[in-house]
């Protein structure tokens, strides 16, 4: 027995094995496919359910800041803390605290799905036609010079402007609807 070739033993177990059928190139199995697909569907499951987690992060942390802003609101030394900007008035600063909380709370929703960009656009557009918004977003100019370009608060600060100068320009056409798509702002 230490005489036969090893290399040998094992061409003769491989061919035995396959038992003289031609073999196709990786043969799948009805069993193997169907563990394929609920790979797959376990997978697009996982994806959706981390989509969600992400929501539900989001809205955690608006309901945070929203808690914040509402201490800010209720306390003007609290507000004083929160706010950046200098020289406003006790009531001013909850004025544009609020009007902050505002721009936020559209964009969330936007953010976690409730409404696509064109409806974004068009709750922007009801809110520039704020007064405290307005005066709000011409006090932050200089904070959002900082925001990433491909961020949706710099889209959408972008779409703002542009609206904010459209209404300038014809105050009786706040209705009119700007860019489609968010890379346009």
């Amino acid at each position: 027995m230490g005489t036969q070739n090893p290399g040998m033993r094992r061409n003769g177990s491989a061919a035995r094995a396959r038992g003289g059928r031609a073999r196709t190139p990786f043969p799948r199995s009805p069993w193997r496919r169907r563990q394929e697909e609920l790979a797959l569907d376990l997978l697009r499951e996982v994806a959706r359910l981390t989509d969600q987690i992400h929501c539900a992060n989001l809205i955690q942390f608006h309901r945070i800041t929203a808690a914040q802003v509402d201490h800010a609101l209720a306390d003007p030394a609290l507000a004083s803390a929160m706010s950046t900007l200098d020289g406003l008035s006790e009531d001013r600063r909850r004025q544009v605290l609020f009007a902050n909380r505002q721009y936020g709370a559209i964009l969330l929703g936007h953010r976690i799905g409730g409404y696509d960009w064109d409806a974004l656009i068009g709750h922007l557009r009801v809110l520039c036609r704020n007064q405290v918004f307005k005066e709000y977003w011409e006090m932050t100019v200089e904070h959002r010079r900082s925001l990433p370009s491909p961020s949706l608060e710099s889209r959408a600060g972008k779409a703002v402007d542009a609206i904010m100068e459209d209404l300038a320009d014809d105050p009786d056409e706040w209705w009119v609807v700007g860019p489609s798509d968010g890379r346009d702002a």
